[in-house]
């Protein structure tokens, strides 16, 4: 006989399950001598050292998330893959799950897009659970920031002339 679990029950083994997640990770990251922290990319840190520049309100979109890569505060809260670590408050990550599990709508992610990678800004956990469920693609509010090497080949002031194309006659 199959014994079914509470809502409560399966929220707490999911959040057990996803710390689980996180430690093999770090574990795997480690045996395998990786580079890196392991961790959520810096936006500030990255902002900096590309150059960019900006904020402008994108608005509304649905953005893969696989291409959420970073934070904007949180980055030792999370791992590389989103999965909670230590700092991350369980009991909110719990609370998210119920809701997307439950089926309730919840407000848009905030995001920092620079060039082509998203960077959260409000909505970590909301991202942790997202990725956990394997969901692909969630509704955000995007701010793009735009980098000097994303622009380096444009030349300010001046327009590039249209393409002409010709017609076989």
């Amino acid at each position: 006989m199959v014994e079914l679990m509470s809502m409560p029950e399966q929220v707490d083994r999911e959040f057990t399950v996803a710390r689980r997640r996180a430690r093999l990770h770090g574990l795997r990251r480690r045996l395998a001598r990786l580079a890196g922290t392991g961790r959520l990319v810096p936006f500030e840190q990255t902002r900096r050292s590309v150059g960019a520049y900006g904020g402008f309100r994108r608005g509304r979109s649905t953005v893969e998330v696989a291409r959420i890569v970073g934070s904007a505060g949180k980055h030792d809260q999370f791992d590389d893959e989103f999965m909670p670590l230590r700092g991350a408050s369980p009991e909110r990550w719990k609370r998210i799950d119920r809701a997307y599990r439950s089926g309730v709508e919840r407000p848009p992610v905030s995001l920092y897009r620079l060039d082509e990678d998203y960077f959260v800004q409000d909505g970590h956990h909301r991202v942790s659970v997202a990725r956990f469920h394997g969901a692909e693609w969630m509704d955000a509010e995007v701010t793009e920031f735009r980098s000097s090497r994303h622009t380096k080949d444009a030349v300010p002031g001046k327009r590039r002339a249209p393409t002409q194309t010709t017609t076989p006659g």
